[in-house]
């Protein structure tokens, strides 16, 4: 297992991602002073993204079916748990984008090569576990 994204595995068998791409930002307010630079204060964590891409090559490695089910999770809309293979958990992520980009075709029109790109955008922890409670009123 490479990475797990709620009840979804990424490994070489299923999907694969050859990058992985973090990134953080912090807020900051300022404030505007006479006479003296603008005065800032740290509000809190901002928006964290994570970005993978890769390549299924469905005679070798990969299941093109695996983007399919991805959609559907996005189509959810609920927040899960990402966590690595080294068990770094990262958190509750969204799915924001998946794009895939297909080429060498056989005859009846299968892809021999499928680039993809994922989007994951952070949530609120606490939207994971409100998520979780709705599901279980249901």
């Amino acid at each position: 297992m490479m990475m797990a994204l709620g009840t979804f595995v990424f490994s070489l068998p299923r999907l694969a991602y050859e990058q992985l791409q973090r990134s953080n930002a912090w807020r900051h307010a300022s404030s505007d002073r006479i006479g003296a630079r603008a005065a800032h204060q740290y509000l809190g964590p901002d928006e964290e993204t994570i970005e993978l891409s890769g390549r299924i090559a469905p005679e070798l490695t990969g299941d093109p079916a695996s983007l399919d089910l991805l959609r559907d999770l996005a189509n959810q809309g609920r927040p899960l748990a990402l966590v690595d293979g080294t068990g770094l958990v990262y958190g509750a992520f969204v799915l924001k984008s998946i794009s895939d980009s297909r080429s060498l075709f056989f005859q009846d029109g299968a892809a021999r090569r499928i680039e993809f790109q994922l989007s994951l955008l952070r949530v609120d922890d606490e939207a994971m576990n409100e998520s979780s409670d709705q599901a279980a009123s249901r």
